[in-house]
This record gives structure tokens, C-alpha cells and sequence, in this order.
């Protein structure tokens, strides 16, 4: 069973930074892809960044230049790097995984989610 725990969440003032980790276990990392949600009160969940297990990445285009995705493999983990925050930024972000299970259907799992909190 694909397990997932996001730590680094917090609040921050505008113009600050947050490193969100996303532990990942229970499945085959190396062929595991990871990217995170985030969900504003009040609003749908929204895609923020998505890395495959051969290290591609896409942005949103609200994240793009400011956030940073990465994983590191030798530890089942990802990263979202996250800088030059703004108010807008604020919500629930959520990592996922999307595990290959050839023929099945991917699989996708969510963790819990972490709050980021960015003050005027």
C-alpha cells in the first residue's frame, strides 16, 4: 500500500520561502512519478507542479519561476521548493503519486495535505 507524509508546511510572510517534503513508501519509487495540488479555501484543488521518475517536470504557469520540484530517489522522497511566496499561495497542498501498474490502471495516491500560510 503507497503511503504518503508532506511535512514543511507553515506560515510565512510575502517574499519568503518554504521547502515541502512528501515521504513516499510502499511502492516501486524508482518508477514512481510525484507532484503536488494545493487547494485555496473556498476554491477547486489545483495542480502546482508534477516530476516523472525520469525527473521531468511541468509547472502551473502561476508557479512558474518561483516554485522548484524535485525528488530524490535514494530516499523515496520529493521536494517543492517554493520562493518569492505571496498571499496567493495560500491553501492546502497536497502531494500525490502516480505509480505504473502495467496493465492496471495507474495508480494514484494522495497524502494528507500541509497548510502554507503567506501573510501580506
Amino acid at each position: 500500500q503507497v503511503q504518503l507524509v508532506e511535512s514543511g508546511g507553515g506560515l510565512v510572510q510575502a517574499g519568503g520561502s518554504l521547502r515541502l517534503s512528501c515521504q513516499v513508501s510502499g511502492s516501486t519509487f524508482s518508477v514512481t512519478h510525484i507532484g503536488w495540488y494545493r487547494q485555496a479555501p473556498g476554491q477547486q484543488r489545483e495542480f502546482v507542479a508534477h516530476i516523472t521518475h525520469a525527473h521531468s517536470t511541468n509547472y502551473a504557469d502561476s508557479v512558474k519561476g518561483r516554485f522548484t520540484i524535485s525528488r530524490d530517489d535514494s530516499r523515496n522522497m520529493g521536494y517543492l521548493q517554493m520562493n518569492s511566496l505571496n498571499p496567493d499561495d495560500t491553501g492546502v497542498y497536497y502531494c500525490y503519486t502516480d505509480t505504473p501498474r502495467p496493465p492496471r490502471p495507474t495508480l494514484r495516491t494522495w497524502g494528507q495535505g500541509t497548510q502554507v500560510t503567506v501573510s501580506p
